[in-house]
């Protein structure tokens, strides 16, 4: 699985509609209207996001890896 930001998730993720609700400290909050879920991002510079975390956000926001 190809490793990304989490800048370049949070670009991701506003593509498939989601809307960035508030900016707590280096963590963008991320929510969808028919979603009750919230995504966390962890903006730290380019500092690619751990794999577990990487594949659990997928998991939510419902993006396969080929959209990666």
């Amino acid at each position: 699985m190809k490793s990304i930001s989490g800048k370049d998730f949070a670009k991701i993720l506003e593509q498939k509609g989601w809307n960035l609700l508030r900016i707590n400290g280096s963590h963008f909050i991320y929510g969808k209207s028919a979603c009750i879920e919230r995504i966390s991002v962890p903006v730290h510079k380019n500092q690619p996001l751990k794999l577990g975390l990487l594949k659990h956000f997928m998991q939510i926001a419902c993006i396969s890896e080929n959209e990666l």
